[in-house]
């Protein structure tokens, strides 16, 4: 299966219509959002930049209801009203309302969720370490992904809010040994990069997000990933 990726989104709310346009294109299959959508530099109290951006997210589900959506550390700040960089007190209200509308609009709960899996490949917004997994997740049979990913998933802020957790962990600088790393293909957003990129398990491709002054960081392409060669092809968003 052909899995389109929408990598951190960070309000830039013509991502979903790039993302929509692929997809009625026949670029991928599925979707799949690695979420982070509220909050960029210095758009703390821009509110209708934050409605906007979601009531893109939330006409792109309509539009292609069978999509997956994975939390972000941006999102569940908002959701356990636990502030980090970026965060918009000004916003609150606004995201947690807006989010509320994106959680109804999917209208089912394993359509959300912190890891989902297709084939053996898993999307999440950082990276699952083999010691989260030992630590969190000791009561379910470590050779089951699909056990392991369902215990993760059920975990609350007392154990996600947390540099090693699935939505803060950086594989890309912590070279930690990851879940299951001859087996299962990760593919993440959370760290900045150039471009997209594939080392060994991990495919990393938050290509999206700017420096300071707005402009970007990496490509702006958004991947498609081969579920079961594990190919990654990027596709260049032109606004």
């Amino acid at each position: 299966m052909k899995i389109l990726v929408i990598p951190d989104v960070h309000l830039k709310p013509w991502m979903f219509d790039k993302a929509s346009e692929l997809m009625n294109n026949g670029a991928a299959d599925r979707a799949v959002c690695l979420m982070d959508i509220p909050d960029d530099w210095l758009q703390g109290f821009n509110i209708d930049l934050y409605i906007e951006t979601y009531d893109r997210a939330i006409a792109f589900h309509k539009a292609h209801p069978d999509s997956l959506w994975c939390y972000g550390n941006h999102d569940m700040s908002y959701i356990w009203h636990l502030q980090e960089t970026g965060f918009s007190l000004f916003a609150l209200e606004t995201v947690n309302m807006k989010f509320r509308e994106l959680e109804a609009t999917v209208n089912d709960a394993e359509k959300m969720a912190f890891i989902h899996r297709i084939d053996n490949v898993i999307f999440l917004h950082g990276g699952l370490s083999d010691s989260f997994v030992n630590k969190y997740a000791y009561d379910a049979d470590y050779d089951d992904v699909d056990a392991v990913i369902k215990k993760i998933n059920s975990l609350g802020a007392r154990q996600m809010w947390d540099d090693a957790s699935p939505i803060w962990y950086r594989p890309q600088l912590e070279h930690e040994r990851l879940y299951k790393s001859d087996s299962l293909l990760q593919v993440v957003g959370h760290t900045p990069e150039e471009r997209i990129t594939k080392d060994g398990n991990v495919i990393s491709c938050d290509v999206f997000s700017t420096y300071r002054g707005g402009s970007p960081i990496g490509t702006q392409e958004f991947p498609v990933i081969d579920t079961l060669s594990w190919e990654v092809t990027g596709i260049r968003a032109v606004r």
